[in-house]
């Protein structure tokens, strides 16, 4: 029984490592063909509202392609173990609460992360839980840096081309979407640095 559950498990991981990026793949595909379409918009002739919309899907697929990849492996490994620690956690602290993170926070709890199964997965109680914790914050991180940083990139070419409608869109979606998990994510690792260096 234990063989057939081990075998499973191998099995799966192995069908994410694939299915995953293979699913990235398609996003950014798909995500270049709309920037296509966005580069060549007539605002005019279509509207703001199917600019807004499309300048929306955007963000969701570029979003996309950097989550899935993470699913599948440790991405946060491509950035140095240096970038993860807060060394200004004052600073940190004042951006957390300008910006109004918490009560982003309290959203996610009450969309996605309230129900106590969700919450398992990223700690659990134990030592080894704490340690998922540590590495579920950095994978989202880093997901949520890469898909901030090609959404900025995107929305400066978008507005130097002339769509400004989309770009602003892309920026609002960009900064709530992906700017506030960062800082969230950081503000995570300073609430539980004194319990891991405790024990």
């Amino acid at each position: 029984m234990c063989t057939f559950i081990l075998h499973h498990c191998t099995d799966l991981i192995t069908f994410k490592k694939i299915a995953f990026p293979l699913i990235a793949l398609f996003l950014a595909y798909r995500a270049v063909e709309l920037m296509s379409v966005l580069l060549a918009w007539d605002e005019a002739g279509y509207g703001s509202i199917m600019n807004t919309i499309l300048a929306a899907f955007m963000t969701m697929l570029v979003t996309g392609v950097f989550a899935f990849v993470g699913f599948a492996y440790p991405t946060h490994r491509l950035l140095p173990g240096s970038y993860y620690r807060i060394h200004h956690a004052g600073a940190l602290k004042q951006l957390y609460r300008g910006l109004g993170v918490e009560y982003f926070k309290v959203l996610l709890l009450l969309m996605f992360w309230g129900r106590k199964k969700y919450r398992k997965r990223y700690f659990n109680g134990t030592r080894e839980g704490l340690e998922n914790f540590i590495f579920q914050t950095k994978q989202s991180e880093f997901g949520h840096l890469g898909a901030f940083i090609a959404l900025l990139i995107i929305a400066i070419i978008l507005a130097v081309d002339g769509n400004s409608m989309a770009a602003l869109v892309i920026s609002i979606i960009n900064v709530i979407g992906n700017f506030y998990p960062i800082v969230l994510q950081r503000f995570h690792r300073i609430r539980i640095a004194p319990i891991v260096e405790s024990t």
